[in-house]
């Protein structure tokens, strides 16, 4: 238990990479193409979306979802990075740390569930067909966009007031470049007893759930396609869902890799794998969208086709 005499943190101070200027440089301008590439990449992917008819379906309506996700979850960390490669303090408020954990894990849990949503709606599509019309009913679909929300905002509130309550006493150096529940806890003078149970439950509740939706969807997906009698049915059937099944297993391997192995709390290799999952996934989402999509990019060389004539 934190003493009575402990001064509660007013901001922390995060650790980088690196004190080398010129390694610091080289970063920066790693962070910033990888940042750009993100965002240009996912507002093409939502611009797609919105501009191609041929795209106007549940799938891409969910998929534009997670595009606009990973913007937020990208924009909440690596523009703070940025700053901080290139000044001398690196630090966060507490209000600003607090602020911080709560966007990330709102939109982290956000991401879990809409990606089990479109695995769902790829079962509906595949294994359903004669009512997926019925059952991913534009209104079905936007109560399973505003119920994934719903999750993420449910878990950011729970893991920001357990985050809250605690109290850090002895230093205010958290050893990565963002606030994390993970290394707050590490840091606190207080009992984490209780955050502890928050953060497995919600694991629990939320995170193994989704999973469990994805799992399942895709096990049904599978044997349907198997039971394809031409090989050129089952090609087309397990094309539409190359894209995602791509994006799922890259979210989740590096999930699992960065909160399920034994951290040693300072480790170099730790923060590269936190730089994985949290800045180089959103920014590989459009192009496996992209790359590995018919329809998009059917989609994207229709839309430059009605570019030309109009030039």
């Amino acid at each position: 238990m934190a003493g009575s005499n402990c001064t509660p943190a007013t901001e922390f101070s995060l650790m980088g990479f690196t004190e080398d200027l010129v390694t610091q440089l080289t970063l920066f301008l790693m962070f910033l193409l990888v940042y750009l590439l993100t965002i240009l990449g996912n507002l093409g992917i939502i611009a797609l979306i919105r501009a191609s008819p041929l795209l106007h379906s549940p799938m891409y309506y969910f998929l534009g979802n997670l595009a606009f996700v990973d913007i937020c979850s990208s924009t909440i960390i690596v523009p703070k990075v940025l700053a901080d490669l290139l000044s001398e303090k690196k630090g966060i408020a507490y209000a600003g740390c607090m602020a911080q954990l709560f966007i990330y894990d709102l939109f982290g849990m956000t991401e879990c569930f809409l990606l089990a949503t479109t695995a769902y709606d790829r079962y509906m599509a595949i294994c359903h067909p004669l009512v997926y019309p019925l059952f991913m009913s534009p209104k079905c679909c936007l109560q399973l966009v505003i119920g994934s929300y719903l999750m993420g905002f449910i878990n950011g509130v729970g893991q920001t007031i357990s985050m809250s309550s605690l109290s850090f006493c002895r230093s205010n150096v958290l050893n990565l470049f963002f606030c994390d529940i993970s290394p707050l806890i590490l840091l606190s003078t207080s009992d984490t007893t209780l955050s502890h149970l928050i953060l497995r439950t919600s694991a629990s509740l939320f995170g193994v759930s989704s999973c469990l939706v994805v799992l399942i969807s895709y096990m049904a997906i599978i044997s349907a396609i198997l039971s394809i009698r031409s090989a050129k049915g089952k090609c087309k059937a397990f094309s539409t869902c190359t894209s995602h099944l791509t994006t799922v297993s890259i979210f989740y391997g590096a999930a699992l890799f960065m909160y399920l192995k034994p951290s040693s709390g300072s480790s170099g290799k730790d923060k590269w794998t936190v730089v994985l999952y949290t800045v180089v996934t959103p920014m590989l989402n459009p192009l496996i969208y992209s790359l590995r999509n018919k329809e998009v990019k059917e989609a994207l060389r229709r839309l430059a086709n009605q570019s030309a004539c109009q030039c």
